[in-house]
């Protein structure tokens, strides 16, 4: 056990092939602000909720191509929490943009995957039981 406490998940950073049309795909579709740094250049792009987000990278395209499919060694998603009824807010809009979207029961959780324009998948999830049942913190510290 460390003597140290996480906060949140602060960012995960993707690599993509075209900067600008990914941060427009993140504003548009999940409603992320834009949040560069002038001292940091041109990359990072931040899309951000609050204090919690992507930082987007351009992506090297003369590597190989990696099998978006595969279950080897690779972030095989990221997530953001919404409530109940930003998440039905969320089906409705994806529903309405004709937006492709899987819906899970995860039991504690329900939630929508989504991929972006370079095929990441992307979970929209929210907690179906009282999060005293779920964060149990006390089995966790």
């Amino acid at each position: 056990m460390s003597g140290f406490k996480l906060n949140f998940l602060d960012h995960v950073a993707i690599r993509v092939k075209d900067v600008e049309t990914s941060a427009l795909w993140y504003e548009k579709v999940l409603g992320l602000k834009r949040h560069q740094l002038k001292e940091w250049g041109a990359y990072p792009v931040f899309m951000l909720s609050g204090t919690s987000g992507i930082a987007i990278f351009p992506a090297n395209t003369k590597d190989p191509a990696i099998d978006s499919n595969s279950k080897n060694s690779k972030i095989d998603h990221f997530a953001f929490n919404l409530t109940r009824e930003d998440f039905v807010k969320a089906q409705n809009e994806f529903t309405e943009l004709k937006i492709a979207y899987e819906f899970q029961d995860h039991y504690y959780f329900h939630s929508l995957y989504i991929k972006d324009p370079d095929g990441h998948k992307v979970e929209l999830t929210t907690l179906m039981v009282a999060e005293s049942s779920f964060y149990k913190t006390d089995t966790y510290e």
